[in-house]
């Protein structure tokens, strides 16, 4: 509920500080007191866009703050959700700040424009002629009757059902869509898996190859190099090996005679060792190699294989191939495997289907029982409120369809006449029966589930007489369950509140301002009684605005 509420600088209103109880409160003024101003500084608190026009000063900030009581009304995950900290008492805040730029915040927490219009319908409902259209939505009538019908735990079971089938129903469509794309290219992706199967290509294989290639294209100038080299080592007239043994001879023999001389003897000894192996080595591999023009046909056969590969698929060395091959293989793996996988998606999509339709079935059930009563409960309501005639047929039809809460069609006409014809609210009701039905709905409604504040925007408009006694009994009746405002010209509705307010406008200076007021006993009679008779009070006005308020029903 609104516990209190702090204008500065907005329209026509300076400074403005109230506080407001339980109950029914009422709030009276003459047409263009600025009653539109607290509907419009409430509006800003619930997530409306503001603009520097509405600033009385424009030199200075604008701020409109409101703290709510809303320990009753579970909004402790809304909280979690934003990030915010959680307050039985909470308190709101917007600035418009000469910039024009608007700011919100939330338990001083700042907050964005959205956070704020998903909060804000929880915490008020403003309800003017203007929102009586919501009762000739197909939305608003599901959501009437299902606070009837106690179904709100099988209707979010219903709905995380609905959001896990569209789900699967994406992911179906997803892997038919792929299964379409790759199935395009399903031949040819197996054509060049084959291809790079059948080359059974190695990592490294590439270098190898073309040394290979490179030693057999040059195979004899090898041998005869090598050939050469050998000669060399052994040669009777200037063999290295003898001519490097002679000289490790000599110095070996004076080796003892210095440190210099063992550390030359030393290196001469390791370089003819070394020079002896290398001597073998070039032995072996000329012992090894032979010409082999088989092989080397072989070799080039198969880098040129290798490099029509490279080149088909834009990469330079075996490894890129084998990953292409790999990635190949899970293209062709996957269009393969898609069938099975689009198989095992739509035997889920089965099974949810048919958990939905029992959870439909049960919301279904539920709803049917609820519709009689609802229908009922309204009708007495509106005889009350002067249409004695107004009645109502309705159906509730299950489809094949899954719709957003639940798979059936509500059907709600009305007649307001005897024997008149039924037709769509939105068709055939006027304004003033809207009003009055809304205000019926709202009425039951709060005998059923936790509603947030409800502000009654001159919804009385064209009643009078025993009608709004009515209307004003009916308002009592909420206020029992949650905290009712009325903006109201009937002095019926005026003396049913626990509490009135006057809304009034005050010439300061060469300024205007609108001013509110709680009005104390006095106050209320003469205020009733101007609303009864006009600005010349009366005393018969007085005596009937009395008589309202000790017996206001």
């Amino acid at each position: 509920m609104l516990r209190s509420l702090s204008i500065q600088n907005f329209a026509l209103i300076e400074q403005l500080q109230v506080s407001f109880d339980t109950g029914l409160i009422t709030i009276t003024g003459e047409t263009g007191a600025g009653k539109s101003l607290l509907l419009g500084a409430l509006g800003l608190l619930l997530g409306k866009r503001a603009d520097l026009s509405s600033v009385k000063n424009s030199a200075v900030k604008c701020t409109i703050e409101g703290v709510f009581d809303i320990g009753k009304y579970d909004l402790e995950a809304f909280f979690e959700e934003e990030d915010l900290d959680y307050e039985a008492e909470t308190i709101i805040r917007r600035e418009i700040l000469p910039s024009g730029k608007s700011r919100a915040f939330i338990n001083d927490t700042p907050v964005t424009l959205n956070s704020l219009n998903q909060l804000g319908p929880r915490l008020i409902d403003i309800h003017s002629q203007h929102q009586t259209l919501e009762v000739t939505t197909n939305d608003f009538q599901f959501e009437v009757l299902d606070a009837l019908s106690e179904s709100s735990r099988e209707i979010e079971s219903y709905k995380r059902g609905l959001s896990l089938l569209k789900a699967k129903e994406k992911e179906e469509r997803d892997l038919l869509e792929s299964q379409e794309e790759l199935t395009k290219e399903h031949d040819y992706n197996s054509f060049l898996l084959n291809e790079l199967k059948e080359a059974k290509l190695k990592p490294g294989e590439l270098s190898d190859l073309e040394e290979r290639y490179e030693t057999l294209v040059n195979i004899e100038e090898i041998q005869e190099r090598l050939s050469g080299s050998v000669s060399l080592f052994s040669s009777e007239e200037v063999g290295i090996s003898d001519l490097l043994n002679t000289i490790k001879t000599n110095i070996s023999k004076v080796a003892p005679y210095s440190g210099t001389l063992k550390e030359l003897s030393d290196r001469i000894q390791s370089m003819y060792i070394e020079l002896e192996d290398i001597n073998g080595s070039l032995q072996d591999e000329l012992e090894r190699l032979e010409a082999d023009p088989e092989q080397l046909e072989e070799v080039s056969q198969r880098l040129q294989m290798i490099h029509n590969l490279q080149t088909k698929h834009g990469t330079s060395s075996t490894e890129e191939l084998l990953q292409i091959k790999e990635e190949l293989q899970e293209k062709v793996s996957k269009t393969e495997s898609l069938t099975q996988d689009i198989e095992n998606i739509r035997e889920e999509i089965l099974s949810t289907k048919k958990q939905l339709d029992e959870v439909a079935g049960r919301i279904h059930k539920k709803r049917t029982k609820a519709l009689p009563k609802l229908v009922s409960e309204l009708e007495d309501i509106l005889r009350s409120l002067g249409m004695p005639n107004a009645t109502f047929k309705t159906s509730l039809t299950l489809q094949e369809k899954y719709f957003s809460n639940g798979k059936e069609v509500l059907e709600f006409l009305f007649s307001a006449n005897k024997g008149g014809s039924y037709g769509e609210l939105k068709k055939v009701a006027s304004g003033g029966e809207l009003s009055r039905i809304m205000i019926g709905i709202k009425a039951i409604l709060s005998r059923y589930t936790q509603l947030p504040t409800i502000i009654f925007d001159e919804i009385d408009t064209g009643v009078s007489g025993e009608v709004a006694h009515k209307m004003a009994d009916l308002m009592m009746a909420m206020s029992k369950n949650l905290q009712v405002l009325s903006i109201t010209h009937l002095p019926q509705i005026a003396a049913n509140g626990q509490s009135q307010y006057k809304v009034f406008k005050e010439d300061i200076n060469d300024s205007t301002v609108t001013r509110l007021k709680l009005l104390n006993e006095d106050d209320r009679v003469r205020e009733i009684a101007e609303m009864i008779g006009g600005k010349d009070i009366s005393d018969s006005a007085l005596t009937h605005a009395k008589s309202l308020l000790c017996h206001p029903n």
